[in-house]
């Protein structure tokens, strides 16, 4: 088991803020080009294909036991369906409002940290992550009636991606992060290959239609980004609990709004802009407020007695 480090989990956490909203920059560009499940079936066997060398040269312990990996399958098929079901929305949605949305997922952590895994999660936390919720409900304006359904997608990834990262807290402490990205990927790639064979060009979503080779740089680039970014996070898991990272989380949508700005030409207005600083002053809270918490829990460690 690995001690909590609250403070490297929140850095890692950080790493993945800045890679994931690029990785989704390039999905959504490749959406027109490749169909969904395809697009979901490179991402993962990018994973693999990345991971597996690494895991190798690591001497990486794989995740053994039947509870391990009963985990590490449940933990791909919610990846895949996360996955899938955000380079959905971005089909319809702008990037930084797809993001946006997906910000009910820290609420969702904290309850299911609470009732689950019995973490503790204080008021101040809490109300931590009512205010960045508040700023991202500032950035996002969201309206449903000119969206329509697709504007509940990334409500479905907040969902899927909470019960994600439990099931990641749970086998991070007692598998190699390398190792089981590169079982999840290969889970994940053993269930989509066949599953495209079989609807292949029958279901909507399965076009087999290879990728045209202009496409390859961007296939490419979404594969490391995504990889390294769920990699980085599996390690912030591994070092602070699910309701302590989740807050730092909203920290995706100002690099989102960026990102986006940058390369779909759609920059925030005044009030989005307002939105990202409420979020990133409610992230920088979290981090002193976690650094202030080792401080005093080390100051009580070295003034305590000696035990007889």
């Amino acid at each position: 088991m690995t001690a909590d480090r609250p403070v490297l989990g929140i850095l890692l956490m950080l790493c993945f803020c800045l890679m994931a909203p690029v990785a989704d920059a390039t999905a959504k560009l490749l959406g027109p080009a490749v169909d969904l499940v395809l697009l979901v079936t490179i991402r993962m066997a990018a994973q693999v294909l990345i991971c597996g060398p690494v895991a190798w040269a690591m001497r990486s312990a794989m995740p053994k036991g039947a509870r391990m990996l009963r985990l590490a399958f449940i933990r791909a098929m919610l990846h895949v369906l996360g996955i899938g079901t955000m380079f959905l929305s971005l089909r319809f949605l702008p990037l930084a409002d797809a993001i946006a949305i997906v910000f009910v997922m820290p609420f969702v952590m904290l309850l299911l940290g609470k009732l689950i895994l019995d973490e503790e999660v204080g008021r101040r936390r809490i109300a931590a992550c009512a205010v960045g919720f508040a700023g991202t409900l500032m950035v996002v304006q969201p309206s449903f009636a000119e969206v329509g359904w697709p504007a509940l997608l990334p409500l479905g990834v907040a969902v899927i991606f909470a019960f994600f990262m439990l099931v990641t807290r749970q086998l991070a402490r007692e598998t190699d992060p390398v190792a089981l990205q590169f079982v999840s990927g290969g889970m994940a790639v053993a269930v989509l290959v066949p599953a495209l064979v079989l609807f292949g060009d029958r279901l909507p979503g399965f076009d087999l239609a290879w990728p045209a080779s202009s496409t390859w740089g961007l296939l490419a680039l979404m594969g490391v980004l995504g990889t390294a970014a769920h990699l980085v996070m599996t390690w912030a898991l591994r070092f602070a609990p699910s309701a302590t990272l989740a807050p730092m989380q909203y920290l995706e949508i100002p690099v989102a709004a960026v990102v986006g700005w940058l390369i779909f030409d759609d920059f925030p207005d005044g009030l989005a802009l307002a939105g990202i600083g409420v979020t990133i002053l409610a992230g920088l809270y979290i981090i002193f407020r976690e650094q202030s918490l080792a401080r005093s829990a080390r100051t009580v460690r070295t003034a305590a007695p000696p035990a007889a």
